[in-house]
């Protein structure tokens, strides 16, 4: 008979999900302000209409205002798993949940 999982290794796992995925989606909007930029460039040299001009940077924008939110929730999401780490160090630091935690803290950068 299997011994019954400690529910800290549960929440281990969530919130190394929830540090992946956020970071992901930081990663994701960076890439599309990028991308955007561009093709509102491209549009400008092409003398595209103005009115799509504006709408596509309406959407530049809306990404560019997504970056600061994602960056935020992403400090916290990483504070939360580093303090679950810190408190379940002694006697979860075998499982393979704290292994995966502790390397998306290495893996996950933070900027200000």
């Amino acid at each position: 008979m299997a011994a019954v999982a400690d529910p800290r290794q549960r929440q281990l796992k969530i919130k190394t999900g929830v540090v992946k995925r956020l970071g992901k989606e930081k990663t994701m909007y960076e890439k599309e302000v990028v991308d955007q930029s561009k093709k509102v460039e491209k549009m400008k040299e092409e003398n595209k209409d103005e009115h799509d001009i504006k709408k596509q940077i309406e959407v530049l924008e809306e990404s560019k205002t997504m970056i600061p939110d994602c960056k935020r929730r992403l400090k916290t999401a990483y504070e939360d798993l580093k303090n679950l780490i810190d408190e379940t160090r002694t006697d979860l630091a075998e499982t393979e949940e704290f292994k995966q935690a502790n390397q998306m803290l290495e893996e996950t950068v933070l900027e200000d």
